[in-house]
């Protein structure tokens, strides 16, 4: 049995490769600025950098769409940036990461979403931000969603990743969920506790424990009876059909419209070494299973190898097929 499994989840991982995708929601510039610290500044005290490393990469739904292109995956990213330097940074990035950037839309009244980190060794010292949270103009908005509905005529699944940066706005969410309905592609979302609510008729959301007991508006409790009435809430709550729980050490909770008992996925056996990114490969390979004809619990499954795999690596990692072919019995 364990042999048939295994080879049907292989099926899967090869349907991977070409497959067309869309990823909606608020993109990000990561800046990275890393390097040493021996002495404290004589102006003030704080620890002086001596800088050896500076890099840039997609964050936000950006990074999401990055992990669709390392599994094989051909996507198209609908989002905003500002027409400025960031903003040409990171559709030079993701286009060097074979991200289709042609629904990225230029806005003159905001800036590029940017998160510079400044680094001394593993440590973070500061971070400082450069963005707006205010809904994207109606124009541009506008020019967006008509990018996602000629996408939407050959895509096989939708990835909404919401980081409350005003590019999911109430009547785009509805929209954009009604359209993928009528064109029965899986549409998943990794939501933001601001919208949570507002995402019903999904096939699936993906929160990690923390985002579930706050999205739900419920005061966190412990043990497997607070988590399966926690799922089935939110499902109800969503009309969804599916809710995919995130659980770090305790793997992944998948509770499925129609069914009586949620199933557990255990975590895969690894040393955790950075979660940082995690939640945007679990999605990613959940729903590119999905829109390789994967059932549910298969496409847990594999989300589920995937993120044993990326929490061992450091920084916002990416997982390839390979990798998780090799993690499989």
């Amino acid at each position: 049995m364990q042999t048939i499994y295994s080879k049907r989840i292989r099926e899967i991982l090869r349907a991977f490769k070409g497959k067309e995708m869309i990823v909606v929601g608020d993109i990000m510039l990561d800046h990275f600025i890393k390097g040493s610290v021996s002495r404290i500044s004589p102006e003030a005290p704080v620890p002086v950098v001596a800088v050896n490393k500076e890099f840039f990469v997609a964050g936000g739904a950006g990074n999401v769409a990055v992990n669709l292109a390392a599994l094989g995956a051909r996507p198209t990213l609908v989002s905003v940036v500002g027409r400025d330097a960031g903003g040409e940074l990171l559709k030079d990035f993701l286009r060097k990461q074979n991200v289709n950037i042609s629904g990225i839309a230029e806005d003159y009244d905001r800036p590029t979403t940017q998160k510079i980190r400044v680094m001394a060794e593993q440590q973070q010292i500061v971070r400082y931000d450069r963005e707006s949270k205010h809904p994207v103009a109606h124009a541009v908005a506008g020019e967006c969603m008509k990018s996602f509905e000629t996408a939407l005529k050959t895509a096989k699944g939708v990835i909404l990743s919401d980081y409350a940066k005003g590019m999911l706005t109430d009547k785009n969410i509805k929209t954009l969920i009604e359209s993928c309905r009528k064109k029965k592609v899986p549409v998943c979302v990794d939501p933001k506790i601001d919208n949570f609510k507002k995402y019903k008729n999904i096939t699936c959301m993906t929160p990690n424990t923390k985002e579930a007991w706050e999205g739900a508006g419920l005061s966190p409790k412990s043990g497997e009876e607070a988590m399966e009435n926690l799922g089935w809430k939110i499902l109800k709550m969503l009309n969804a059909d599916s809710i995919l729980i995130t659980r770090s050490a305790d793997g992944m909770s998948l509770f499925e419209k129609g069914k009586k008992k949620s199933v557990t996925v255990k975590a895969t056996a690894r040393e955790v070494f950075d979660v940082t990114g995690a939640g945007d490969t679990v999605i990613s390979v959940f729903t590119l299973a999905l829109a390789c004809g994967a059932k549910l619990h298969e496409a847990a499954v594999l989300a589920n190898y995937a993120a044993g795999i990326v929490v061992a690596k450091s920084g916002t990692a990416t997982v390839t097929p390979k990798e998780i072919e090799k993690e499989l019995p």
